[in-house]
């Protein structure tokens, strides 16, 4: 069985579905095969695998990114729980700019998704006591850390939070607007 691979509306950003064999005692996935990765375009030379707990269902972490030299390419897949999964398009000159795709990742299906350098990237907890991981192409830099504003007007992304109140960290919620946003990525 091969990966099943599905284009989201910003082509760039896929979703990824490593078959799973199962039995009496339960099942078997191969979550990452460069090999087979590749075969299906999804490039990225992974350094550094990254982990969270969330706690709380509405939980926002996002919209981060690495500025160049530190840009990442990002490999995301639930572990425990839920996930509403977001990419935002930042590369200037791109058709698709200030565009977001979003995608529901589930530890029961195991849907991954790749967010390729150049985007920002952010999930909302869709169950309690949800863990992701995620591998990354490059390593994290503090002075290259940054982030927009999750629930900014102009980028108007449906966060699916009309039955919870949104649990944000503090750095989120004082992120930069979309507008003040100077992007370092070019398409």
């Amino acid at each position: 069985m091969a990966l099943r691979v599905v284009s989201l509306e910003i082509p760039e950003v896929k979703v990824i579905v490593p078959p799973r064999f199962g039995d009496h005692r339960g099942y078997f996935s191969e979550t990452y095969n460069q090999k087979n990765f590749h075969e299906v375009e999804i490039i990225a030379d992974f350094v550094q695998d990254n982990q969270s707990l969330s706690s709380q269902v509405g939980t926002v972490r996002g919209l981060h990114f690495q500025a160049p030299p530190f840009a990442q390419a990002k490999l995301v897949r639930v572990l425990q729980g839920a996930v509403l999964d977001v990419a935002v398009d930042a590369r200037e000159g791109s058709p698709t700019y200030g565009k977001w795709v979003s995608a529901e990742l589930t530890a029961e299906e195991g849907e991954q998704i790749f967010v390729p350098r150049g985007f920002l990237h952010g999930f909302a907890t869709l169950m309690p006591d949800t863990i992701i991981s995620y591998k990354v192409d490059n390593y994290y830099s503090g002075p290259h850390d940054g982030s927009v504003l999750w629930n900014d007007p102009e980028l108007n992304i449906d966060w699916r939070m009309s039955d919870h109140q949104p649990v944000v960290s503090e750095k989120d919620e004082h992120a930069q607007k979309f507008t003040d946003f100077k992007t370092p990525f070019h398409a």
